[in-house]
């Protein structure tokens, strides 16, 4: 259960530390060997696919913060009720769409490793890094959820609009 829990809280942040001190260090070191006048043939194709992977893991991370790009001036208008009631149609579709994207985007991962395609210079398998989409959006597809049980939970309830820190606290009591 622990493990469940930690996963919870800290995936998407592992995950991104791990893509991006990739993507970093692969950088620096290319940038090293050409000082020296010998490139890496390799380089920048890890760097490209880890920001692939970062991107869509980023989408995950920013929906399970409530950091994700919105437009707040409908919101404004409205009241505690009201606020609430827009986020949920709004995740709502923020779900349709991801699963869209899902579907499609693992088709065309499938195909890939199907095909055999290979990346010029690692030799990976292709449809392991389009394999990013599904699994990005599948983790937001998560997220969302999660964020739609606490605004429905809150919008019977009668509270206002729950921050993050509120969010956190009544995960914390749901948890327990």
């Amino acid at each position: 259960m622990k493990i469940i829990k930690w996963l919870d809280q800290h995936l998407e942040e592992a995950l991104l530390v791990l893509f991006s001190t990739i993507m970093v260090t692969v950088i620096f070191l290319q940038v090293v060997m050409r000082t020296l006048d010998n490139s890496l043939s390799w380089s920048e194709e890890l760097a490209r696919y880890s920001f692939i992977w970062l991107v869509y893991i980023g989408i995950s991370y920013g929906v399970k913060k409530q950091r994700h790009i919105k437009v707040d001036v409908a919101l404004l208008l409205l009241k505690e009720k009201g606020r609430i009631l827009l986020t949920i149609v709004a995740n709502l579709l923020f779900i349709g769409f991801s699963i869209f994207v899902i579907y499609y985007g693992y088709s065309i991962a499938t195909q890939l490793l199907s095909f055999g395609q290979k990346s010029p210079a690692l030799q990976i398998p292709m449809g392991l890094v389009y394999m990013a989409t599904p699994i990005g959006m599948g983790l937001t597809v998560i997220r969302l959820v999660q964020n739609l049980i606490l605004l429905i939970k809150s919008f019977f309830e009668g509270e206002e609009d729950i921050t993050l820190t509120e969010r956190e606290k009544v995960q914390e009591n749901y948890d327990d």
